[in-house]
């Protein structure tokens, strides 16, 4: 069986493994660690394709060490116990150390973090983890403080054309044999399409020499366009890159950049979002950062969800790109926000005041006897259509003030219409 390319050309040597310069280039921290054979547990956290396992199979052999290696996908309780009853076998024949490379350890649940610790602590394995998620949410706390965290970074453009270069060089294990000759413009758009993944980007050219062998043909940018459009950056939908990207996409809202919220837009639905969920959060955008400086912007994003929903894809995107660029150039006001969120805390925090009997409706004799509604002014009635001195709150309280409009859009309107009736309170 022969195995896939990136596997083939997996760096032998820290002095062949590309990227990652901060952390294992000359003098690097962690090179100095592995070249002294200084091995500690660690979490390995980046994007995908940037060598998190490769790295953590140089350990293992810069530091004469046994490698066991397990996937959160598929492993569970037993199959660490098994790998703790091997690395202890291990220590009483050779008497050197294992390290214990978990791929993906954020899949793990908590039952299963916590099993490695009493292992890690004994010293009976070096413990590698490898995660594309932030460990703070999803390494227990216990494990996290046992391990150094070393963050990997996506590869640049002049390193995914260094690895490039090498896959299509190296006769021995790579795809010199094919004799591919790549245009400078296939080579860059390879390049894009893999965006900072090295594994991404040795598949395409994988499937791009299989093309060549099976068809008898040379490379053409026929062959390059076909291969590129079966490739596309989708993101977990649960995972750290999309609620960067959907972060990023609210707060260029908020912060008045229509191009910017364009950009995260698009960046969402190129990598696979639901238009739907984003029609969701756009519609809290609208609420929480808009508000009544501008009233229209609720009604507006429900439109746009709606029109969506009647279009379907590609022609209701640009109903919500409409609404987006609508959004961030809107006058931004939290205000409506606030007040909920400063209302909601009194509430949580005071007990179950009565309704104000003049507040209650009498809509039987028996609550009229009881003074329910005595005192009532109905507001439209009263001069300038303003009960002036009514009162809305429990007697207990007093009165309140949750909303203080800003002074942005409709609610300039707004803070002097309340300055006016609060006025007339006053005189």
């Amino acid at each position: 069986m022969v195995q896939p390319l990136a596997a083939r050309l997996r760096p032998q040597t820290l002095d062949d493994f590309v990227g990652q310069s901060h952390l294992i280039g000359k003098g690097a921290p962690l090179r100095r660690c592995i070249e002294q054979g200084n091995i500690h547990s660690m979490l390995l956290w980046g994007p995908p394709g940037t060598g998190k396992t490769t790295l953590a199979q140089l350990i293992a052999k810069y530091c004469h060490t046994q490698f066991i290696a397990l996937s959160a996908v598929l492993a569970g309780v037993k199959d660490l116990r098994e790998a703790v009853s091997e690395a202890q076998q291990y220590k009483k024949e050779t008497g050197a150390d294992t390290i214990l490379f978990i791929d993906e350890i954020h899949r793990f649940n908590k039952a299963q973090q916590d099993a490695l610790l009493p292992y890690v602590e004994d010293g009976t394995v070096y413990f590698i983890g490898a995660t594309t998620e932030n460990p703070s949410f999803e390494v227990n706390r216990a494990l996290l403080s046992r391990c150094r965290l070393y963050a990997l970074k996506s590869l640049t453009k002049e390193d995914l054309h260094q690895v490039l270069m090498r896959a299509l060089t190296d006769e021995a294990q790579g795809l010199g044999k094919y004799h591919v000759t790549l245009a400078n413009e296939s080579v860059e758009r390879i390049i894009q399409s893999a965006d900072g993944d090295a594994r991404r980007l040795l598949n395409i050219l994988e499937v791009l020499a299989e093309r060549i062998a099976t068809e008898d043909a040379a490379l053409s940018e026929k062959i390059v366009d076909e291969v590129l459009q079966q490739d596309y950056r989708a993101f977990d939908k649960q995972g750290d890159i999309f609620y960067e990207q959907i972060s990023a996409l609210h707060k260029a809202v908020r912060g008045s950049s229509p191009d910017g919220a364009l950009y995260w837009l698009c960046r969402m639905l190129d990598g696979g979002c639901s238009p739907i969920y984003i029609a969701r959060r756009v519609l809290r955008m609208a609420s929480e950062d808009i508000g009544n400086a501008d009233p229209r912007a609720v009604g507006m994003a429900l439109d746009a969800w709606d029109a969506y929903e009647r279009l379907g894809s590609p022609e209701g995107e640009l109903a919500l790109a409409q609404v987006v660029i609508y959004l961030a150039s809107a006058p931004k006001s939290n205000a409506s926000y606030m007040a909920f969120k400063r209302a909601m805390a009194e509430v949580q925090n005071s007990p179950s005041y009565g309704v104000p009997l003049h507040l209650r409706n009498a809509s039987t004799t028996l609550m009229k006897k009881m003074n329910y509604g005595k005192a009532y002014r109905y507001d439209p009635d009263e001069p300038g259509g303003f009960a002036r001195g009514q009162t809305y709150f429990p007697d207990e309280m007093g009165e309140k003030q949750y909303y203080y409009p800003v002074g942005q859009g409709l609610e300039i309107k707004i803070a002097e219409k309340l300055k006016l009736l609060r006025g007339k309170e006053e005189s």
